[in-house]
């Protein structure tokens, strides 16, 4: 039997059609506006007409970035913290989060564990006994200190968590009686069915990882060792003119100036950083929204 739909129904469904439409709108114009000045030239970016379309198509200001050693530097120490960090992470969090994931009646103390965790998603040591800790433990200044620190998560592990407690008891009590043990049951019934907790934590991961500027600026003495973000940040809020960071022979510097400037040469960066995320948040949009959802709700 089909409802009949009411007018009110159909005025709220317009409503949120709009609504949703909007914000969609306000996530993707502003990248759409950063590419079209990026493929854009100097004249039309130092004049600012530019609005969603390039104007005087030109891709100088990639050329320009692509043939940047620093840019790559950079890119390559974001890429091996994201080979380091994201597998760190998950094993880290897939080890605390499956003892926790039983009842008190099997896991003595579990809730002082969880009241830990908790603890920590409200307070903070701060910044400065923070950087005086890495300091005493040699982290400064190296890779560790951008994937270390960010080994565990307490958000992470409580939607883990809950995610393992959702799942059915049957699996582990058919493995246990063939004679599987705690490692067995992990690696062979549990995660093999827990994709999307897992794919919606490796993307939490990623963004955290990709998008972090702070701890490259605040932990990293030397520049050849900031991650892309900081490295962006940094171009971002340089006052100095284009003519001082092309770091080129006079000649070839004015020749660029007549194509890129510094508006261009920026948004290609921001446009090819933040081109990564978006390529890669459509294939795990699926689990996504499953992991949420699941992990979301206390067993």
């Amino acid at each position: 039997m089909v409802k009949k739909r009411t007018i009110s129904g159909i005025i709220f469904d317009v409503f949120n059609y709009c609504l949703l439409t909007a914000l969609a709108l306000i996530c993707i114009l502003p990248m759409v506006h950063i590419l079209a000045i990026s493929l854009s030239d100097n004249a039309a970016a130092s004049a600012g007409n530019i609005g969603l379309l390039p104007v005087n198509f030109t891709t100088a200001a990639y050329e320009w970035v692509m043939a940047k050693k620093e840019f790559w530097a950079a890119f390559l120490v974001s890429l091996k913290r994201l080979a380091l960090g994201i597998p760190y992470h998950l094993i880290m969090t897939i080890l605390v989060a499956y003892p926790l994931s039983y009842p008190a009646s099997r896991l003595r103390g579990r809730s002082i564990y969880v009241g830990l965790l908790i603890f920590t998603m409200l307070f903070g040591g701060g910044l400065i006994p923070t950087y005086m800790l890495y300091k005493e433990l040699h982290l400064l200044d190296t890779l560790w200190v951008l994937v270390v620190p960010n080994a565990v998560s307490a958000g992470n592990i409580m939607l883990m968590m809950n995610f393992f407690r959702n799942l059915p008891r049957e699996l582990e009590e058919s493995a246990r009686i063939d004679g599987a043990g705690h490692l067995q049951i992990l690696l062979r019934v549990i995660l093999p069915v827990s994709l999307p907790s897992i794919a919606t934590i490796t993307l939490y991961v990623t963004v955290a990882h990709w998008n972090d500027y702070f701890s490259g600026m605040i932990f990293m003495n030397s520049a050849e060792n900031y991650p892309l973000q900081t490295y962006v940040y940094n171009l971002v809020n340089q006052a100095s003119s284009l003519t001082t960071n092309l770091n080129l022979g006079v000649g070839e510097s004015w020749k660029l100036l007549a194509k890129v400037s510094d508006k261009t040469v920026r948004s290609a960066q921001i446009f090819i950083t933040a081109l990564p995320m978006l390529a890669i948040y459509p294939f795990l949009q699926k689990y996504y929204i499953k992991g949420i959802v699941v992990g979301s709700v206390k067993g």
